[in-house]
């Protein structure tokens, strides 16, 4: 399996350490760059495909966004994107490739519909479909108490709010 950047490692794991260590670099520029971990609010616009962000300087970012899954801490759960009920299919697309990753490699963490994981985990699967994706950054947003989104998000716009 092959990305846009990379030939995958005959090991997966391999491949998924790197992601990580991609995703890690990618959400440090992102930080550096506009501030994202300082937002105040995040919203997605299921619609339009969009992820937004308020910033404390009066900016606000956007950018495409994709659903990688949930996870529920109630049950210590992951539920993937491309079989969410909750997920217009347009908007699973990296989660799909996350699923075609697994299961070309014999990971059923990946094929699975829900699984069983932790904060740790989750950020490996995001950090998978953003590199498959070709995604620019990851996100997870708190949906709820006891719900985070986890998201993948292409080319971020700056505009003043």
């Amino acid at each position: 399996m092959t990305d846009a950047h990379n030939t995958a490692p005959a090991d997966p794991r391999v491949y998924i350490a790197q992601s990580v260590e991609g995703m890690k670099a990618a959400t440090a520029a992102h930080c550096g760059s506009w501030h994202l971990d300082q937002a105040e609010r995040w919203s997605v616009d299921m619609d339009e495909g969009l992820i937004r962000f308020v910033l404390p300087d009066g900016m606000h970012a956007s950018a495409p966004v994709q659903i990688v899954g949930t996870t529920n801490s109630d049950d210590g759960s992951f539920l993937w994107g491309w079989d969410h009920p909750s997920v217009p299919p347009e908007l699973a697309d990296h989660a799909e490739l996350a699923r075609a990753f697994g299961e070309a490699h014999g990971l059923p963490e990946y094929s699975n519909r829900k699984v069983e994981c932790d904060d740790m985990q989750a950020w490996e699967f995001a950090a998978v479909a953003m590199r498959l994706g070709g995604a620019s950054g990851t996100y997870r947003g708190q949906a709820s108490e006891t719900a985070s989104v986890w998201m993948t998000f292409g080319a971020v716009t700056l505009s003043q709010g």
